[in-house]
């Protein structure tokens, strides 16, 4: 009896398979639908405040996200899927202040302008800005590994929220 449930199991997965039945959805819940191919164009940095290297470092993360979270390829031209924009935002605010006028806790903050084409269905393309913050202490320098790490925390959040709105639908 389990050797025939077995091999239904088995006639009917290679059924499935031989008439062409196309998942286009990962585990991650991406619908790339019949795309096979993607870029993401340099984000060029055009805050105010120009940041070296936040520009490259959001342009990859952008990528290796789609790549982590799809099975689409990457390419460098002619793609099915096309990121473009640029940084739009990079500041940083005080958001509380201590008794001696001073500020007890700052925030920065990175806006991206998004432009993505879905050249296979355009009824899926979309423009918008993404942004996110990071609070830290008054006190606190936000140079070298620190601001690093900061920027890592928001572009986590940022390129995780522009996946979703392109490839997951939430």
């Amino acid at each position: 009896m389990r050797i025939l449930n077995i091999l239904i199991l088995l006639a009917v997965s290679l059924s499935f398979n031989s008439c062409g039945v196309k998942v286009s959805y990962g585990f991650t819940g991406a619908d790339t639908g019949d795309a096979e191919t993607f870029q993401v164009n340099f984000f060029q940095n055009q805050a105010a405040i120009i940041e070296p290297g936040i520009d490259l470092k959001f342009t990859n993360d952008l990528q290796d996200i789609i790549v982590n979270q799809t099975s689409l390829e990457l390419v460098t031209s002619n793609a099915d899927l096309i990121y473009e924009g640029e940084i739009v935002q990079y500041f940083i605010s005080p958001i509380t202040a201590t008794a001696q006028s001073t500020a007890a806790q700052n925030r920065l903050t990175i806006g991206v302008q998004v432009r993505f084409y879905n050249k296979l269905d355009e009824t899926k393309d979309l423009e918008q800005r993404f942004s996110f913050y990071f609070d830290f202490d008054g006190d606190a320098n936000l140079t070298g590994s620190r601001r690093d790490q900061v920027i890592e925390e928001i572009y986590l959040r940022l390129t995780q929220d522009i996946f979703n709105a392109t490839l997951a639908r939430w």
